[in-house]
């Protein structure tokens, strides 16, 4: 038995803060990073194109939902009131499980500071 994984990745740029954190600290102010996401997709069995998932429809729903918080405050979307990357990893998670239920795994980065979480579905 074969399992196969394809990825594929989008980037955007948003703004967010944390409010739960206490007066002073440099988290309670609004600031900026740029984002990465990647979705994986598992599976075994190989369609009539030989594939197990169509890569360029993952690829326009990975990218059509980064857009949506490309250029915004995160604060502002439902779930990432508090927008940690665990919970950005959970809002990717909502919105592409539905179309594609062999989702596996989702990663969200900011690669300027190293910092990175993966979600395993």
């Amino acid at each position: 038995m074969s399992v196969f994984e394809i990825t594929k990745a989008a980037t955007f740029d948003a703004a967010h803060h944390f409010p739960n954190e206490p007066d002073g600290s440099p988290y309670r102010r609004m600031h900026g990073h740029s984002f990465s996401v990647e979705a994986t997709v598992r599976g075994e069995a190989l369609d009539g194109h030989g594939w197990i998932a169509d890569l360029g429809a993952l690829d326009r729903a990975l990218k059509a939902a980064a857009e949506e918080l490309d250029h915004g405050l995160l604060n502002e979307k439902p779930g990432l009131e508090l927008p940690t990357l665990e919970h950005l990893c959970l809002w990717f998670a909502n919105r592409l499980k539905p179309e594609w239920p062999s989702l596996s795994r989702i990663a969200v980065a900011r690669p300027t500071i190293h910092e990175r979480c993966v979600l395993t579905l």
